[in-house]
């Protein structure tokens, strides 16, 4: 934010002090020697540019000594307006302070989007999975280099900055947002970043990093959803690997990019039409209309049932996990819609 009122104040101060000018000189004219409005701003444009152009009509003493008043204080000042123009456009600050104009644009008129909070090894898997789902995203990154060199679908929505300041977050649109991911390194500063975050959103879901054990703790306390610690995920997932390859290898498949024509999603009560709400399952008949398998279901309390049965009913706060191929979901939804 700084930053980018530095830019408005080193743009628009040298227009301003041209702007004071010309009506300065303007009105004066006008005034003393009762030209027109149009000859006075002529005559005024002359006058500072010193282009030593005649005088419209004859000046009286009292023009004169106003020419010569304004010739004076004008001089210094119209360079130092036009030099500093000139050096905003051509030293790259007008372009970057176009993007900045865009970026927040861009932003504004996002909601329900994700905030990534660091583009390192975590937060770049975290944003393949989200433009995979076609999920609007907005990066922050602290590190220039990494901003720089940033050349995804979203490129634009890429902003420069500390997640742990809010004004940062403010900028990313979390008041709009409908989840957080941070990704940072330093348990502390993603700490920071929950608490941050979710004060200024209550209703926002926070999925953050921890490389500490004593970590996660902490984190749900600040008012994280999920914790995720890599170190231990990947153990785990190695050795799962060595005792049951295949359930391994075929839940990777169904939940990486690797299957493309496999979908794993999750349908909530509030999506549903209102004709299936307080169905059961057996009523829903997902499978013999899409194809599509129900293999998990929520409910309202928080539980988790596998392979539910046929006389299960779709309540309020509920959700379904359906498995099936992309044609089968995409089927799915078309019933749902």
């Amino acid at each position: 934010m700084f930053s980018l009122l530095k830019s408005y104040y080193r743009f628009f101060s040298p227009l301003l002090i041209l702007l004071f000018l010309w009506v300065i000189g303007t009105v004066g004219y006008v005034i003393i020697d009762n030209y027109n409005w149009f000859d006075a701003f002529y005559m005024t444009v002359i006058t500072v540019a010193t282009v030593g152009y005649g005088e419209v009509q004859p000046l009286s003493h009292a023009g004169k000594t106003f020419t010569a008043f304004l010739i004076i204080t004008s001089f210094g000042t119209f360079a130092y307006a036009v030099s500093s123009i000139t050096k905003f456009v051509f030293d790259g600050e007008f372009n970057e302070f176009y993007k900045n104009q865009k970026l927040n644009a861009s932003i504004e008129k996002l909601s329900d989007h994700i905030i990534i909070c660091g583009y390192g090894r975590n937060g770049r898997q975290a944003a393949q999975v989200l433009k995979k789902h076609n999920q609007r995203f907005v990066v922050i990154e602290s590190n220039v280099t990494i901003t720089n060199s940033l050349n995804h679908k979203h490129s634009d929505l890429v902003i420069f900055g500390d997640g742990t300041q809010d004004e940062i977050l403010l900028k990313a649109g979390i008041l709009r947002a409908k989840a957080l991911i941070t990704t940072l390194p330093v348990d502390a500063d993603n700490v920071f970043i929950v608490l941050t975050a979710r004060n200024l959103n209550k209703k926002l879901t926070i999925i953050s990093r921890a490389s500490e054990d004593n970590s996660d703790t902490k984190l749900k306390i600040a008012g994280a959803n999920n914790i995720i610690m890599p170190d231990k995920v990947g153990g785990a997932h190695m050795a799962s690997l060595v005792m049951k390859p295949d359930v391994i290898e075929f839940i990777d498949i169904i939940t990486s990019e690797r299957g493309n024509n496999i979908s794993l999603e999750e349908i909530s009560f509030t999506e549903m039409p209102d004709a299936l709400k307080d169905k059961t399952l057996k009523d829903l008949e997902i499978r013999n209309k899409s194809g599509a398998n129900i293999i998990g279901f929520k409910t309202a309390e928080g539980e988790y049932i596998v392979n539910p049965s046929a006389e299960t009913r779709i309540i309020t706060n509920s959700k379904l996990f359906v498995l099936g191929t992309s044609d089968q979901i995409e089927k799915l939804k078309q019933l749902l819609s």
